[in-house]
């Protein structure tokens, strides 16, 4: 049975814009304008996953994917936020709600579909069975579970998926651009959800115990995972 989506945005146009193209993908499309249904048929049609604006009347987006996290029935369904505003605290407030991705409006319908599909991919778990260990570190593919010194980190699908991806390669950089072809199945040149994210794991890494598993930044290059004992002093 084709996934179904939820689309929650008060501009009707653009709701009607985005559905065609899902159901071109094959995708099964619901759609709600407010604050109020949205959060209702979240609740009542369990979709798939979720488009959801932030700015909408009556419940704002923030409110909805907190609520939506929290409960039992919805807290695992995949949420996009969109924000029409430019600040960074927008993705951070929503990320920190327990939503998956963001995206900024205007942006690119395919980049939007790519990251729809990264997300219901992610959510199958289609890579199955190993894992990956190292040191105090171990990444459960299976159950996508991460372990820092037998205690579990919760963290994001997308956060889970940059993690594995360092983890394979720990020691060595990898570039933003590599991340966000490798996660969301996207090129380009704005590599901003790849920083949000990454600053996100990098705190939840740091559990204040040596030696301490970090993410390095690489000026102009990228990304690199090591442990502290590895790190450069300058």
């Amino acid at each position: 049975m084709a996934e179904k989506i939820l689309i929650a945005d008060d501009e009707e146009s653009l709701v009607e814009f985005i559905g065609r193209a899902l159901k071109k993908h094959g995708y099964r499309v619901i759609t709600a304008h407010d604050g109020d249904n949205a959060l209702f048929l979240i609740g009542e049609e369990l979709p798939d996953l979720v488009i959801l604006d932030l700015m909408m009347p009556q419940m704002d987006g923030w409110e909805v994917c907190r609520r939506a996290k929290t409960g039992t029935a919805t807290k695992d369904i995949p949420i996009i936020m969109l924000t029409a505003r430019s600040s960074a605290d927008d993705a951070v407030q929503g990320l920190d709600l327990g939503a998956d991705d963001y995206m900024r409006k205007p942006f690119s319908l395919d980049e939007l579909i790519a990251r729809v599909r990264a997300l219901l991919r992610r959510k199958k778990g289609e890579e199955g069975g190993r894992t990956i260990e190292d040191g105090d570190l171990r990444i459960d593919r299976e159950e996508r579970e991460v372990f820092l010194r037998g205690m579990s980190l919760e963290i994001s699908p997308m956060e889970f998926e940059i993690l594995e991806l360092m983890a394979g390669r720990i020691g060595r950089t990898i570039s933003r651009e590599e991340i966000l072809k490798k996660i969301w199945g996207i090129g380009g040149e704005d590599t901003r959800t790849v920083d949000v994210h990454v600053s996100r794991l990098r705190k939840k890494l740091d559990d204040g115990k040596k030696p301490q598993l970090t993410i390095q930044t690489s000026r102009g290059r990228g990304y690199r995972l090591s442990w502290e004992e590895e790190q450069e002093h300058v």
